[in-house]
């Protein structure tokens, strides 16, 4: 992987500090740079063309979930990790819907940011421990099949029966390995399988795909 900026939002000095001195020992950040507010992270951004941010979600008198927005919509091409104190599911999906690239909570130790530095890097999710993420239901509290949530998408879209199984196990935060398993196919298969599926919805990435699962019922 080659090197790339980090920027890191968040206003709470003592935590700065500590991740400062962990991204910097990563060997593939190139440099660390800070914010402390809106103003601060666009400074930076138009400054520096950073690579990812890492964002807290609770910022004093601003929201981080608008501050998402704010950003995919002006640097699209940004990768955006989320690192909060939240691990309700209510913030996972908004944060997803806003278009994070993966989500992880602040009591997560150094294995874990850069596993999911890494995984976002690499164009995959990630979902830190203990981050609750929205189950597949029916409104009686049953799990819902494929086939049950969202009929209309599915023809709309002309999924097939394997890629609306694999859309919902990537909304449920499996790797393509995990969904190898489940599903007793090759990691090879999956991959072609999330390649149609990004072809077929129109989007380029798994952060999008799982945005889709949340929003169309297939995750909720």
């Amino acid at each position: 992987m080659d090197k790339f900026s980090v920027v890191l939002v968040d206003d709470h000095q003592l935590f700065v500090e500590g991740m400062k001195s962990v991204l910097n020992s990563i060997e593939e950040v190139a440099s660390v740079s800070v914010a402390a507010n809106s103003k601060e992270l666009f400074s930076i951004l138009y400054r520096v063309r950073p690579a990812l941010v890492l964002l807290d979600l609770n910022l004093v008198n601003e929201s981080g979930l608008e501050l998402i927005s704010r950003i995919r919509s002006t640097f699209p091409e940004i990768k955006i990790l989320v690192v909060t104190s939240y691990p309700d599911s209510k913030y996972v999906k908004k944060a997803f819907d806003s278009g994070v690239d993966g989500y992880m909570l602040k009591n997560g130790g150094k294995e874990e940011l850069e596993e999911g530095i890494r995984q976002v890097m690499l164009g995959e999710v990630f979902f830190g421990q203990g981050v609750h993420l929205p189950n597949m239901h029916g409104a009686n509290g049953r799990t819902l099949s494929p086939f049950e949530m969202d009929d209309r998408f599915i023809q709309k879209n002309n999924l097939t029966k394997r890629e609306v199984e694999i859309l919902t196990l990537v909304g449920q935060a499996y790797t393509n390995k995990q969904i190898a398993e489940q599903l007793f196919i090759s990691e090879q298969t999956v991959s072609v399988h999330k390649k149609n599926l990004m072809r077929k919805l129109g989007v380029s990435s798994t952060a999008a795909l799982v945005k889709i699962a949340f929003q169309t019922r297939l995750v909720q």
